[in-house]
């Protein structure tokens, strides 16, 4: 591209933004370079604080431009996990540097290289078409990468409170396995998890009679939970599958028999379940385990799951499936694997897919991407936005 400014380089803003280290849930600069960006653009910008008790301010970003519909809103997060031992990269990464024709940084795929190749697509066409005929939006968090308490779900609210109404959402998570242009999320599985504790009576091991062993309990209720598969998916979503992530006891005694005894799991499902049907074969699963001579069991369901979503969109799917294709010639694969992003908490509010960078170096070390990628994403999502605006 001939002329090519900071604000319509992708690999120029990557790399900025990449200099920012801002680690969950540190902001770091990152939003604040957005803001200048896209004001200097003609976008209406909004820095938003959210709170909660005990948990870490995250400052959120929304960005807007144009009126009226299609409203289209491009979402994402300028937050990144730790970089762990910086002397085990390649190069700093907070650095933001290109070289063997890749840019380096944590974030350069997860996913500050999506949201840079947006940026400069939309700065793109406004240089070549001028304001859409509709509204383009920026809805980006920077708590995506931890609890996501103060991100996503409350900027959602904010913007509605505010009279914003969305038409349909891309999420710019890397979503490409091997190459770009391989596949389009369309849908996540839902995500369940529980606890399930287990009380019996400490003792004395070589007096087994004069105690109750949670863990044998424990052993029997895990082998139930994990003895036959849940389903054997469709020909929308892969299998659910139930993991058991931990089983605790804290004993640190040989001769102790313990009090207590947990288990920890977590199910990915799809949607052949709802939460409800789900709760309630895993808890007969557990009833079905046990005999009035094991030891006492509850179970509880963490309040933070959800559900598992498909979109039918064929405005937002062709229209993007054909960008995707006039660029790399590659048709996407309409996808609903791996696991949960915010898109779980748009899909209430518009039509929501998935689709950004490689993401085969995601939260390791030595994240990078390749920068004939960025540019390459960049006109994908400028072809996509003529033909969303065309179409509407």
């Amino acid at each position: 591209m001939t002329n090519m400014t900071a604000s319509t380089d992708p690999l120029a803003i990557a790399a900025a933004l990449i200099k920012c280290p801002s680690v969950t849930p540190a902001e770091g600069g990152a939003i604040y370079y957005l803001d200048g960006l896209l004001e200097a653009a003609g976008f209406e910008c909004h820095r938003v604080k959210f709170s909660e008790p005990g948990m870490a301010d995250v400052v959120n970003f929304f960005a807007r431009i144009g009126d009226g519909g299609p409203h289209l809103v491009f979402a994402g997060h300028t937050d990144v996990v730790p970089p762990g031992d910086a002397d085990d990269w390649s190069h700093d990464p907070f650095a933001g540097r290109v070289a063997d024709g890749m840019l380096w940084g944590r974030g350069a795929v997860d996913m500050k290289g999506g949201v840079a190749c947006f940026a400069a697509a939309i700065t793109r066409y406004i240089a070549r078409h001028g304001r859409p005929k509709g509204t383009v939006s920026f809805l980006i968090t920077g708590d995506e990468e931890g609890p996501a308490v103060n991100g996503t779900v409350k900027l959602l609210a904010w913007a509605q409170q505010r009279g914003e109404r969305f038409d349909a959402c891309i999420v710019g998570e890397p979503t490409n396995p091997r190459a770009l242009g391989d596949a389009i999320k369309v849908g996540r599985r839902g995500s369940l998890s529980g606890t399930v504790s287990v009380r019996g009576q400490q003792g004395h091991v070589a007096y087994p009679h004069l105690a109750r062993n949670p863990i044998r309990t424990l052993t029997k209720l895990a082998a139930a939970l994990q003895a036959e598969p849940l389903d054997h998916g469709n020909d929308r979503f892969d299998p659910s599958n139930l993991e058991v992530i931990s089983v605790d006891v804290g004993n640190t005694t040989w001769n102790l028999i313990p009090a207590t005894a947990t288990l920890r799991f977590n199910i990915r499902f799809n949607d052949i379940w709802s939460r409800d049907s789900l709760e309630a074969h895993v808890g007969a699963l557990l009833a079905q385990a046990v005999g009035p001579d094991d030891a006492a069991y509850e179970i509880e369901f963490e309040t933070t799951s959800s559900d598992s979503f498909l979109t039918r969109s064929p405005e937002l799917i062709d229209a993007l499936s054909l960008a995707i294709e006039a660029e790399t010639g590659r048709r996407p694969e309409l996808s609903t694997s791996g696991g949960t992003s915010d898109a779980r908490f748009i899909k209430d509010y518009c039509p929501v897919v998935e689709f950004g960078l490689v993401g085969q170096t995601m939260h390791k070390v030595d994240e990078r991407v390749a920068v004939a990628d960025l540019e390459t994403l960049t006109r994908i999502y400028e072809r996509f936005l003529e033909r969303f605006f065309e179409a509407g």
